[in-house]
C-alpha cells in the first residue's frame, strides 16, 4: 500500500449546494487522471477561521471561497496578493507545505481569460468598454481591463456612490455616468459587459436601451444561468460577438488547480459540458 497522500480542496460558502465547482473540478481530476478529491463544504461565518485552520491537518492544499466569505478569509490568510488587496476580496487559497495559507483572487484572470476566448478578435484598443454594474464582481473586471490596456470604461450602476467610488480607487480611465444614461454608453463602446445580476433567473430583467448595439461590437455577461441573457440574445440578433459567463467560472478555476493538484487543466467543449450538466 502506498502512504503517499492524497491531495484535498473544496469550495467553502455559505450557502454552497449551488456551486458547479465541484463537478467541474472533477471533471478536471478525472480527465487529467489525478488521484485527488474536491468536496462542497457549507462553512457558517462564526466557524470559518476554524475550520480553515483545521483544512491543512486534514490532508487540505487549498481551497476556493464564494459568498459571503471572500471578504473574511483575506483577514485570515497570512499572505494575501496584491491583486486580491486591489480587488478587495479572495476566491483561491493555497495551503503552502510551511503551514502558511495565501489568499488570492482569480476572477479577473477568469474575465479575460474568458473573453480572449470567446472573442479572439476583441483588442483592448478597439474602444472604449461600457460596464454595467459597481459591485463586487465589477471589480474584478474593471481591474482587468486596466491592466489589459483598455483606453476607458464608461462605468454606470444604479446607485452612482458605489460608481463613484470605484473612479476614485481605479483612476482617471474610468467615466462614470448616471443610469438613466446607460444606453448611451452603449453606443460609444466596443466592449459591453453586464456585471449586474440582472437578468439572472429569478431576478428582474435588465432594463436597459440596447438599440445602441452594432455588430462590430463585443458583448458579455458575467451571469451564466441563464447561458444566454437577454441581453445575450437581443446582442446576438444584432450580429455583435457574444460571450456568456460560464467561461469565466471554468478560467478563474485553473490557476487554483494547477497550484493544489500540480497539472493546468485545458478550457475546452468538454469542461464546458461538465459544469452544465
Amino acid at each position: 500500500m502506498s502512504d503517499k497522500k492524497i491531495p484535498l480542496a473544496g469550495v467553502i460558502g455559505c450557502p454552497v449546494a449551488h456551486s458547479k465547482s465541484p463537478q467541474l473540478q472533477r471533471h478536471w481530476l478525472t480527465t487529467l487522471g489525478i488521484a485527488g478529491h474536491y468536496v462542497p463544504m457549507h462553512v457558517e461565518p462564526d466557524d470559518l477561521e476554524g475550520v480553515i485552520r483545521s483544512l491543512p491537518k486534514a490532508g487540505f492544499v487549498g481551497a476556493n471561497v464564494t459568498i459571503p466569505h471572500k471578504e473574511a478569509v483575506m483577514k485570515i490568510a497570512d499572505k494575501v496578493t496584491d491583486r486580491a488587496k486591489l480587488m478587495g476580496a479572495a476566491n483561491t487559497m493555497i495551503f503552502r507545505s510551511d503551514g502558511s495559507i495565501l489568499a488570492d483572487n482569480t476572477d479577473g484572470y477568469g474575465f479575460i481569460k474568458n473573453l480572449q476566448q470567446g472573442a479572439p478578435d476583441w483588442q483592448p484598443a478597439d474602444g472604449p468598454a461600457a460596464v454595467l454594474g459597481a459591485g463586487g464582481a465589477c471589480r474584478a473586471v474593471v481591474a482587468s481591463l486596466i491592466e489589459s490596456g483598455i483606453p476607458e470604461i464608461l462605468l454606470t450602476n444604479r446607485t452612482r456612490e458605489r460608481a463613484d467610488q470605484l473612479q476614485q480607487e481605479f483612476g482617471k480611465r474610468i467615466r462614470v455616468v448616471d443610469w438613466v444614461q446607460a444606453g448611451n454608453i452603449i453606443e460609444e463602446a466596443a466592449l459591453v459587459v453586464n456585471t449586474t445580476s440582472l437578468g439572472m433567473v429569478g431576478n428582474p430583467r435588465l432594463r436597459v436601451p440596447l438599440d445602441g448595439l452594432k455588430p462590430e461590437m463585443v458583448v458579455t455577461d458575467l451571469i451564466y444561468t441563464p447561458l444566454k441573457t437577454d441581453l445575450l440574445q437581443t446582442a446576438e440578433d444584432v450580429g455583435c460577438t457574444v460571450v456568456d459567463g460560464l467561461g469565466m467560472l471554468l478560467h478563474q478555476a485553473v490557476p487554483g488547480f494547477e497550484r493544489w493538484f500540480g497539472q493546468r487543466p485545458e478550457v475546452d467543449t468538454a469542461t464546458r459540458a461538465a459544469a452544465i450538466r
